[in-house]
C-alpha cells in the first residue's frame, strides 16, 4: 500500500510532502524538574514560533502532537486553556505556540507520537514524506517519535535549537543519536532552507 491513500474518509484538506510536528509544547510543566526544562524550553519556543511562521508561508502544515496528561478524557482545547491560566509554569510557552485555527493535533498516551494515535493516518492523508520534529523533551518524546518515524521511512529534520530537555548534555546526546542512527538533519532552524523542503 502506498504511503498516500486516496480513499481515506475525512482526509486532511492540506497536501504537503513535509509536515512540522510540535511535540508536547502545550504543557503545564507541573513536575519536579519543570523549572529546569522551562529554562531551556522558553528560548526554544521563540525559535519554534519563527520556524512555524516560515513553514506556514511555505504551505507546510503544523501538527501538534501532545501528551494527554495520562487522562483518557482529555480535550486538547481544555489543555490549552489549562496551560494558559495565570500561575501555570508552562504558560509563556503555550502563549507563544498556541495553535491556529487550521493546525492539526493528535493526543498521545505515551512518549512516541505514533504509539496508540492517529498520527500515521493523518500524515498519510497529508502525503507527508519529510517530518520536521520540534518540541520537548528532546531525549524522550522527540527521540521516541523520531525512532518510530524512521522505522516508517520518513525523512527527518530535527532543528537542534528547536528541541529542549531538562539537561543540556542529554539533549545533545539525543541529537547525536538522531543524526547518526536516524539520518536526521540537525541543522539549527535558521540554516534550514524551508523552500527546499518538499511541499
Amino acid at each position: 500500500m502506498s504511503r498516500r491513500s486516496h480513499d481515506l474518509h475525512g482526509s486532511a484538506p492540506d497536501s504537503s510532502r513535509t509536515a512540522l510536528l510540535l511535540i508536547d509544547v502545550i504543557n503545564d510543566l507541573d513536575f519536579p524538574a519543570g523549572d529546569r526544562l522551562l529554562a531551556h524550553a522558553l528560548p526554544m519556543a521563540h525559535r519554534i514560533r519563527a520556524l512555524k511562521r516560515r513553514c506556514r508561508d511555505a504551505g507546510i502544515p503544523a501538527v501538534y502532537v501532545n501528551d494527554n496528561f495520562g487522562r483518557w478524557q482529555s480535550n486538547f482545547q481544555r489543555q490549552i486553556e489549562h496551560c494558559l491560566r495565570d500561575g501555570c509554569r508552562g504558560r509563556d510557552i503555550a502563549a507563544l505556540l498556541q495553535p491556529e485555527h487550521d493546525d492539526y493535533f493528535v493526543l498521545k498516551p505515551k512518549h512516541s507520537g505514533f504509539y496508540g494515535t492517529t498520527l500515521e493516518i493523518l500524515l498519510e492523508a497529508l502525503g507527508a514524506q519529510t517530518l520536521v520534529l520540534t518540541g520537548m523533551a528532546g531525549n524522550l518524546c522527540v527521540l521516541f517519535t523520531a525512532n518510530d518515524a524512521y522505522m516508517r521511512d520518513y525523512r527527518l529534520v530535527v532543528p537542534s535549537d528547536c528541541i529542549a530537555s531538562e539537561d543540556e548534555e542529554d539533549n545533545r546526546y539525543a541529537l547525536r543519536q538522531m543524526e547518526r542512527f536516524l539520518k536526521a538533519d540537525i541543522s539549527p532552524a535558521h540554516e534550514i532552507d524551508i523552500e527546499r523542503l518538499p511541499a
